[in-house]
């Protein structure tokens, strides 16, 4: 036994103890996965990996994702050992308000986290989604005499995370790229958090990760010679296959009371603190120990790591000099180069002001030349590049042989799309956006969610926007969905009315850098609102809302409508006569966040008479029409006909807004 490895199993009790003691002390957390993958940790974070401390997102760094986010405190004891800026102070601090070592890992927060994770398989595919992105800045940015970029994605996930859907759709849909870049570590300790796995799984797990295309080794996760080799093997492999290494553990090793049952996934162990500490050599008065040893070992890592990565930036700035031009794509991929609004829109011609689109048709018309003007923008799609009209026409399929195509067909994995389109957004570098009808955002929801929580710039493109889709019925339409994503903090939504609105949607989508944006797109064919000037309503979508008629008299009523009902809401104006104004808001979360006077101006609180138009669910209207006001909408299921029967059935009418507001 070398003394390496002598060393890296004192660490990896040490992690334990660190676990334990962060643990007991604020009476909170997951103590399974950091006691029983203690010398997973030790291997990579001691040995395996390719990272750099100081510099957390050099670019070639392998990326290591811990999908079981529960066990966070196995990254942070690993970080703080390996001399990320995780002091001990703050591994102290584990789960207390404002420290960076929160309940689950959150990316921005702690230094060598990559992604937010918790929520169960949303790691696994954000790793999927960071492999990807890796193969295709290779293409990009590789050449013969400058490989620049060789890192590997490594994730580490529990039984949780192989159970849930969106890891299977992910691990499916990597196996089918030939996503050899990712390393899966499938932490098997045959324990999940109510009992033992075997009462709710049975599956043979390397059967089926083989079956979807994968390469599959199998070692004692605790004999770190062995799973050493196992991931050297994974790391070298040029298989065209993803890899998944199973590692054998035993949940909670290091607290005998607990270790190998169900109730070792949580903090149940913590109460045998004193007697694990014990058994773990680990002093008994100083908590939090780690050894001058095993200080010194991972200070002498860090500096060879330093080494490798200065080496690194050598190459690198010979790779920039014979390469200006992919040096410059690489420079471009910063936030704060990305394009502003206004210069997005100029590179859109203006539409033919009788023309006749469904939005999804205009989107597809905007998105050429924004594709063009944004080269690591990528596009997909599950399954319905048909019908939601976002391929990038310039470009090709992404897939194994052709990673420089910029169009990713998902196929029907709507869950694992958002999630792999999260893992692109992490990694940085490109620009992802994906589409499927705006209904099965249901089935993309938890990853939109996580996109919002992190501040990922992930742009949705989801059309069939509502009742107008039509024949296809109630299970097609999403009379709900809309007002239940723009209740997400941090997701703004833009519904446009035309083709015009919908290029200053897309703008505002692509030149935002803070967060994720939905583009509800419709269907049906539009007029183009010409009475409006284009640049108006180009506008009025980059702040959310805007006059798009003004009264010519005495403000006497206010019609708020959005999307394909703007149209509806113009008619009934010149019925209801010169004091009536109209305000188109695609976005009301781009609105909110104007100016106090500019809201004013659009929505004067002098005017209580309001009426507010959309073809779904009603309530979250009466936060702009206040409880004088009205809203015409719908707040029932839709139904299958054509969709002008559709509107007429369901009472979305010129009739019916006009005697909404005369009732006012």
């Amino acid at each position: 036994m070398t003394l390496q490895t002598i060393l890296l199993g004192k660490a990896a009790n040490q992690a334990r103890g660190l676990a334990i003691d962060a643990v007991h002390a604020c009476s909170s957390g997951h103590l399974g996965l950091p006691l029983g993958a203690a010398e997973i940790g030790a291997v990579l974070f001691g040995h395996a990996l390719v990272h750099n401390p100081e510099r957390p997102r050099w670019i070639n760094r392998d990326r290591f994702v811990l999908s079981a986010g529960h066990g966070s405190m196995f990254l942070y004891s690993w970080l703080h050992l390996s001399g990320y800026d995780v002091p001990l102070e703050q591994v102290r601090r584990f789960r207390v308000l404002h420290s960076t070592t929160p309940g689950h890992p959150e990316f921005r927060e702690t230094p060598g986290v990559e992604c937010t994770t918790g929520p169960l398989g949303q790691g696994i595919a954000n790793a999927v989604g960071m492999a990807l992105a890796g193969q295709m800045a290779a293409a990009r940015l590789n050449t013969p005499e400058h490989p620049i970029l060789d890192y590997r994605v490594v994730c580490l996930a529990g039984d949780g995370c192989m159970q849930e859907g969106v890891a299977m759709e992910a691990v499916a849909f990597a196996g089918h790229q030939r996503l050899d870049n990712l390393i899966l570590i499938y932490d098997a300790n045959a324990v999940t958090l109510d009992a033992m796995a075997d009462k709710t799984q049975s599956e043979d797990t390397a059967l089926r990760f083989k079956a979807m295309g994968w390469e599959v080794q199998a070692v004692d996760g605790h004999a770190m010679p062995d799973f050493l080799k196992a991931f050297n093997r994974a790391r070298k492999a040029r298989s065209g296959r993803p890899q998944l290494i199973i590692a054998r553990t035993e949940i909670g090793r290091g607290i005998p009371e607990v270790a190998g049952t169900a109730k070792g996934h949580g903090e149940g162990g913590a109460k045998f603190a004193a007697a694990a500490r014990a058994g773990l050599g680990l002093p008994a008065e100083e908590h939090f120990h780690v050894s001058e040893d095993v200080r010194a070992y991972f200070q002498g890592h860090r500096e060879r790591l330093i080494r490798a990565c200065n080496k690194w930036y050598r190459q690198f700035k010979a790779w920039r000099e014979a390469n200006p031009d992919r040096a410059a794509l690489l420079d471009g991929a910063a936030p704060e180069k990305s394009p502003a609004a206004e210069e997005l829109l100029a590179a859109v011609p203006a539409f033919a002001p009788d023309a006749k689109l469904a939005t999804r048709a205009a989107g597809r018309d905007v998105l050429q030349p924004l594709a063009a003007r944004l080269p690591l923008l990528i596009g997909g799609s599950a399954d319905l590049y048909g019908s939601t009209l976002n391929y990038i026409a310039a470009s090709t399929d992404c897939e194994p042989g052709n990673r420089g195509g910029r169009n990713v067909r998902f196929g029907i994995r709507e869950h694992a799309m958002a999630a792999i389109a999260n893992g692109i957004a992490y990694d940085g570098l490109f620009r992802p956006s994906v589409a499927t009808f705006l209904v099965f955002a249901d089935y993309a929801r938890p990853a939109m969610r996580l996109a919002a929580l992190a501040r990922l710039p992930v742009v949705y493109i989801y059309t069939h926007d509502s009742i107008g889709v039509g024949e296809d019925g109630p299970t097609h339409q999403p009379v709900e969905t809309i007002a239940g994503l723009r209740v997400i903090p941090g997701l703004d939504l833009i519904r446009p009315a035309d083709p015009e609105e919908t290029a200053g949607a897309y703008a505002a989508a692509l030149s935002r850098v803070d967060g994720p944006t939905v583009l509800a797109l419709t269907r049906q064919v539009l007029p183009t609102l010409a009475e409006i000037p284009a640049e108006t309503r180009r506008q009025g979508a980059l702040r959310g809302a805007y006059v798009a008629v003004r009264e010519q008299g005495p403000l006497e009523c206010i019609l708020l409508a959005t999307g394909s009902e703007v149209q509806l809401a113009l008619e009934a104006a010149r019925i209801l006569g010169p004091g009536t104004r109209v305000v188109s808001m695609p976005s009301t979360q781009r609105f909110d966040r104007q100016s106090a006077d500019y809201r004013e101006s659009v929505l004067p609180s002098a005017c209580r008479r309001r009426v507010a138009v959309e073809a779904g669910v009603t309530g979250g209207w009466y936060r702009y029409v206040g409880l004088d006001g009205r809203v015409v909408g719908i707040d029932r299921f839709g139904l299958s006909a054509p969709a002008p029967v559709a509107f007429r059935e369901l009472g979305l009418t010129v009739d019916a807004i006009v005697a909404a507001a005369r009732a006012g």
